[in-house]
């Protein structure tokens, strides 16, 4: 199957490092112009020297802002005033006893996770409707279905994303434009690395930390590894091409087997 995205600018939020990262080399790849986007200058500059290498010199730019708030996101919609991609891939997460989590922190999750992805949906939709093609993809977890209990607060925003990619879809229907969410399983990343040696500790090898860490915390995975980014993002770049005409309102799965469920 050949994708090819010449012709479409792609905007992947949170994409200086990680899935996101992943995922922005995936499109560059496949022809997007993508955007990069990230709160620091410096990472965004470097990130996007490392996405043009990685695509094979795709064009790639930079769009600065803190997408969890009202002035980041101005800032990125300065920069990137249409796009026909968009990858709500921002998020952040930690484990916590929800008893000891504050207003504040639940909010902060909540701005993050899911306002942010909202704030664009409703910037990029309309102009996405009225060219008639367009793509809307927000990264969920297996956490979204499977909450875990020492980070309920984290599932709670991917439970949302699931929701708000349906009802945007319905909101898209019959414009060409399709809205999906994507559900990544435990997955390979800088932060997980530092996640899986706070529950496992520090003192082990990473193979052993990493395989312990799924026995212990995920044993439902029947990959029975982590899931490297860009596994995660060889589903996205198929979502946002033209052979995914047909997948909207959906929830797909890349998760390893993670959730026990034998629907999408």
């Amino acid at each position: 199957m050949q994708i090819d995205l010449s012709g479409r600018t792609a905007l992947v939020t949170g994409s200086t490092q990680g899935i996101g990262h992943a995922i922005a080399t995936g499109l560059a790849g496949a022809g997007a112009r993508v955007l990069v986007n990230g709160r620091s200058e410096q990472r965004v500059a470097t990130a996007v020297g490392t996405v043009r290498s990685g695509s094979g010199g795709g064009e790639v730019t930079g769009a600065v802002g803190d997408l969890a708030t009202e002035q980041g996101a101005a800032a990125v919609l300065a920069a990137a005033p249409a796009v026909d991609i968009l990858v709500n891939n921002l998020g952040i997460f930690g484990s916590a006893s929800a008893l000891e989590i504050d207003d504040a922190e639940w909010r902060r999750y909540f701005d993050v996770n899911v306002l942010s992805a909202i704030r664009l949906i409703r910037a990029y939709l309309p102009g996405m409707k009225e060219r008639g093609w367009g793509r809307v993809l927000n990264l969920a977890s297996d956490s979204a279905v499977v909450i875990p209990a020492e980070m309920i607060h984290y599932g709670m925003t991917k439970t949302s994303l699931l929701a708000v990619s349906r009802g945007f879809a319905k909101d898209a229907a019959g414009t060409g434009v399709t809205v999906n969410s994507v559900i990544a399983g435990p997955t390979h990343t800088g932060g997980v690395e530092a996640f899986v040696r706070e529950l496992v500790g520090d003192d082990k090898p990473w193979d052993e930390a990493q395989h312990e860490f799924m026995v212990t915390y995920r044993p439902q995975s029947l990959l029975q590894r982590l899931i490297e980014p860009e596994e995660i993002a060889s589903l996205v770049v198929y979502l946002a091409s033209p052979h995914a005409s047909a997948t909207t309102g959906g929830a797909l799965r890349v998760d390893g087997g993670y959730i026990d469920s034998i629907l999408p």
